[in-house]
């Protein structure tokens, strides 16, 4: 995947590797039998419980050097967990947000991808293909937002792993959906033998400025966390609405037909097969209202 920033200069040029490998450990018997292994409850517990534990300490510096992560952006006292490194803080000033009513903000650090939504639309995230409908298990909110808008955020391992309210409102409760991982007969728009459905998080955002938005955080089928603060609340744009825990990387905005229109470089850059870098916080779209 190409991931340009928004000026369009190119930022990084994946070569499909890691798809193509993660393809294959699905696509095969063997591949399979070792993710039912790991997937299974007793392991994604012990696993979790190593990164929250001190043990997992020795992790984090050749993390930090692997990925060229600049540490002076983040509060890093008291990391003494995989975990606590992986959903640090970052320093106030560090990212600017845009407080214009107007202006539609990322909820976080991440590769935004943007694609116009209708009943038939199939979206790729996490190596997974869903609908709409797929990702709330409810065709009816699903068919709410037929003719607006879909927001795929990509974070990467190194991407600042909180996230933020993007307007003023309230919210629904958080309704949790189980990932699963079986072998199907083919499914039509899949090209391997194996169903996977990762676990996800969505509330419906009631807000001041964008009509309703549904927001779904994404995780992984096993070990990857999503850490939501709030029930039914009343949030305010900017505020910290939950993180991810190691394993968890992907948020995704459903937005109704006619309240918002994205900048033009996203719509122009996935239409090219490009992702586009944007920081928490910026200015991503307009209002229509």
């Amino acid at each position: 995947m190409i991931v340009k920033d928004r000026n369009k200069n190119i930022i990084k040029n994946s070569d499909g590797s890691l798809d193509k490998a993660i393809r294959h450990v699905y696509g095969n018997a063997v591949g399979r039998f070792i993710l039912r292994i790991f997937t299974q409850p007793i392991v994604s517990k012990a696993v979790g419980a190593f990164m929250d534990s001190r043990y997992s300490s020795p992790l984090i510096e050749p993390f930090i050097k692997a990925n060229n992560i600049n540490t002076d952006d983040y509060i890093m006292d008291d990391i003494d967990t995989y975990n606590k490194f992986f959903t640090r803080k970052i320093k106030d000033g560090k990212r600017l947000l845009d407080m214009n009513p107007k202006s539609f903000i990322s909820p976080c650090d991440a590769k935004l991808s943007v694609y116009k939504l209708d009943s038939d639309s199939v979206f790729e995230i996490k190596n997974s293909l869903y609908r709409a409908s797929d990702l709330v298990k409810c065709k009816k909110l699903a068919d709410k937002y037929n003719g607006g808008w879909c927001m795929i955020f990509r974070l990467e391992v190194d991407d600042y792993h909180r996230y933020c309210y993007i307007d003023n409102g309230t919210k629904s409760k958080n309704n949790f959906i189980k990932g699963v991982l079986h072998t199907v007969n083919p499914i039509a728009f899949e090209h391997y033998n194996v169903y996977k459905r990762n676990c996800r998080e969505f509330s419906v955002l009631h807000t001041e400025n964008f009509g309703d938005v549904t927001q779904i955080e994404v995780g992984a089928m096993f070990v990857g966390k999503i850490a939501n603060h709030h029930e039914k609340y009343s949030f305010r744009r900017g505020e910290e609405k939950g993180m991810f825990l190691f394993g968890g990387s992907t948020i995704v905005l459903l937005i109704e037909k006619d309240k918002l229109m994205p900048c033009s470089e996203f719509l122009e850059n996935t239409a090219d097969n490009c992702e586009t870098i944007v920081k928490m916080g910026e200015k991503i779209g307009i209002s229509l209202r």
